[in-house]
């Protein structure tokens, strides 16, 4: 089976260029797409959280996996390797059709998994050390560290995926879950539903579904 994955961050971008790059990649090879898989999630999500965790889960061995770019996985190296070795354990192909990249069972595959392990284990490390040396510079300078509950970065997290917020809130889906699914505290989330009024006419409608249920 030939799945394309196509990914944007927020409602707003658009999936066309994607999909159409993906066919024009796909017709100079004679193949053909069998399942189109499209998300609205941020990159910055770990992978097994979205809908390409679900999707490689049923992927079986010998299925290829056709992206755009690399990033489309995931924004992080760390989380990029993570399903690259994942996509080679299960036997999955996995091409990008930007970068040129193929991963399969061939040697040049395995050595180019080499080269992007190794640049994630460099990044981790830079990212760690510059960490440590802000953190240092703040706590040196009297500025108290921690992020409180509900913060901004939190909060923009939610923004990103409104849509697939009301999607949940329309299967009935509770907002306790929710907040575990996204990682956010029910304080976030309390805020971030004030602002939106898409959300709070979700829950409203939840609400109403509740109470004919209950009311037979």
């Amino acid at each position: 089976m030939i799945i394309a994955y196509l990914r944007v961050s927020t409602g707003r971008q658009c999936l066309s260029n994607q999909r159409e790059e993906i066919r024009r990649y796909a017709g100079n090879r004679d193949w053909v797409i069998d399942r189109w898989v499209t998300e609205v999630a941020s990159g910055s999500r770990a992978g097994s959280d979205r809908k390409l965790g679900l999707l490689l889960r049923q992927m079986k061995r010998g299925d290829t996996l056709i992206v755009t770019e690399v990033s489309r996985l995931s924004r992080t190296l760390t989380d990029i390797m993570g399903i690259m070795g994942l996509c080679l354990e299960k036997g999955i192909r996995l091409y990008t059709t930007k970068e040129g990249y193929s991963f399969d069972n061939s040697i040049n595959s395995k050595v180019l998994c080499f080269a992007f392990g190794l640049v994630a284990e460099i990044e981790r490390n830079l990212i760690s050390l510059r960490t440590r040396e802000a953190l240092a510079l703040r706590k040196a300078g009297g500025v108290a560290l921690g992020r409180k509950t509900g913060s901004y970065t939190k909060r923009r997290i939610l923004a990103e995926n409104l849509t697939s917020i009301v999607g949940m809130l329309d299967e009935d889906r509770s907002v306790a879950e929710i907040c575990r699914h996204f990682r956010v505290s029910r304080d976030t989330f309390a805020q971030f539903r004030k602002g939106s009024p898409e959300v709070q006419k979700a829950l409203n409608a939840k609400e109403k579904r509740r109470k004919r249920k209950k009311n037979g």
